[in-house]
């Protein structure tokens, strides 16, 4: 129901999206995904630094509704479109409009599909390091599982950061 969205994503070489943004609008636009938003930022990500057994784990759970996300946003390319077509053919501008469609229903996953998307540019820099990342980073699959990356095929990135306000104690 956007006029600007469409009229812009034409005007900036992505036309050849604008079936695909309007299904996904269609799609994550419904009452049921506007809560699914509000339940996913309702119950914040768990820290559990210990098992039952008292072994360290340092795993953060985070609530379904969080994982229903990251899996839609990650199966319609937010965070690979970019790297999927040419330089050019507005594959950028297809992927900001998906982002901007999703981050009105929830936008606290949208931080981890952002630095998936942002890294590429940055690991290309070391080919050999890309050669090995590149699949993984830009599958279109979502695989939340506490587990190695050699036993998943896909990888979200973030970042780890120390801020003296409030940023995780690397």
């Amino acid at each position: 129901s956007d006029p600007v969205l469409p009229a812009a994503v034409a005007r900036e070489g992505a036309a050849w999206a604008a079936d695909d943004i309007a299904a996904f609008a269609r799609e994550v636009g419904t009452a049921d995904w506007f809560h699914e938003g509000h339940l996913a930022n309702e119950h914040t990500p768990e820290l559990h630094t210990h098992d039952r057994y008292g072994s360290r784990i340092d795993e953060v759970e985070f609530h379904p509704a969080w994982h229903r996300f990251m899996e839609t946003s990650i199966r319609h390319g937010l965070h690979s479109l970019p790297f999927e077509r040419a330089a050019g053919e507005g594959a950028r501008v297809a992927r900001d409009a998906l982002f901007m469609t999703m981050s009105q229903v929830e936008a606290g996953h949208g931080c981890p599909i952002s630095m998936t998307t942002s890294v590429v540019p940055a690991l290309r820099v070391e080919p050999a390091l890309s050669e090995v990342w590149e699949p993984a980073i830009l599958s279109r699959t979502y695989d939340p599982r506490l587990v190695p990356i050699t036993e998943k095929g896909s990888a979200i990135l973030g970042m780890g950061m120390t801020e003296k306000q409030g940023g995780p104690d690397v």
